[in-house]
């Protein structure tokens, strides 16, 4: 039978791979250098792989590091929940989460069902509202901790990822065609609404406020109904849906920074708790593709836009 993995080695593979250094592991990890770089040759060893290249001065992970990485942060995760799960001493109370509801359909399944498997004492209320309303909740100490859309008005936040910011239409309408376009967008505050008019100003191209909510279901059911085009995070894209890209007249938005931001009076273990838990949630959540649902449109990577065809799971 196969030698089981060492959980140790595979935490310390991990911290590595966070902080970019077998040195800065070794203080998170409370162990000596040369102990850290004892584990990292015994686990390359029981792998059976190398693990770390030199690049100068430093090691990088190389394409079975990456591979082992993914497992490894699984594994990990695992056995922190299970421990937690039997612990009597584990958190306990209550905590207030804010989400636009572009964010929550698509994160908060994940981030609630990690975070209630590891502290199942823990009572978490959600709010829905859009980032200018959770900003003044956290302010107000209504809120302990929120998910937002950082922006200059935001102030300082956490950003735990990025996304690309897309145009989209129905993929079974030519409602982008029309020569004074139709959109579906938020309200006059919102920063996708100002980005997207931006955009059309520069280039000349007419269009109108045909639907206005803050509302992420109204407004993709206007685009699913062929009715507007709008601007979504790639979180946000449904089966049913086209991204339209330069070929069909439409220029690069720019990128979002989605954000944690903290209130002031919230019980501190638990916030920092659920923080690591959405930045890890959202560190390993992609945009599917499998096969099983066909989804057209214009993919758009960080940087650059390219065409070809994204089959999504019905559904998601």
């Amino acid at each position: 039978m196969a030698v089981p993995l060492d959980l140790d080695q595979l935490q310390t593979f991990v911290a590595i791979a966070d902080t970019g250094s077998f040195t800065r592991a070794a203080d998170e990890v409370h162990r000596t250098q040369s102990a850290v770089s004892m584990q990292m040759r015994r686990l390359e060893e029981r792998i059976g792989k190398p693990l770390f290249a030199k690049d100068g001065r430093t090691n990088r992970l190389t394409s079975d590091g990456e591979k082992l990485l993914t497992f490894a942060r699984r594994m990990v995760r695992l056995n922190r929940e299970t421990v937690a799960a039997f612990d009597d001493n584990s958190l306990e109370g209550q905590i207030r989460i804010g989400t636009p509801d572009d964010y929550a359909d698509r994160f908060l399944p994940e981030i609630m069902a990690r975070f209630a498997r590891s502290n199942p004492r823990v009572e978490m209320s959600v709010v829905c509202e859009p980032t200018a309303n959770l900003v003044e909740l956290l302010r107000r100490n209504q809120l302990d901790i929120a998910l937002i859309t950082q922006s200059p008005e935001t102030g300082q936040a956490e950003v735990v990822r990025r996304e690309p910011l897309l145009w989209v239409s129905s993929a079974n309408h030519q409602i982008h065609q029309e020569s004074i376009l139709p959109l579906a967008v938020g309200r006059p505050t919102c920063m996708w609404r100002r980005a997207a008019c931006d955009a059309l100003d520069v280039s000349g191209r007419e269009y109108r406020i045909l639907f206005t909510s803050w509302s992420a279901t109204v407004v993709i059911a206007a685009v699913l109904s062929g009715l507007a085009v709008s601007i979504l995070p790639e979180c946000a894209l449904r089966p049913g849906m086209r991204v339209l890209g330069e070929a069909d007249g439409f220029q690069p938005l720019p990128d979002i920074r989605i954000g944690l931001l903290r209130g002031h009076s919230g019980p501190s273990q638990i916030v920092d708790a659920l923080a690591r838990h959405i930045s890890e949630s959202l560190d390993n959540i992609s945009l599917p593709n499998e096969d099983g649902g066909s989804f057209d449109f214009t993919a758009l990577s960080f940087g650059k836009r390219s065409r070809r065809p994204i089959q999504l799971t019905p559904g998601w």
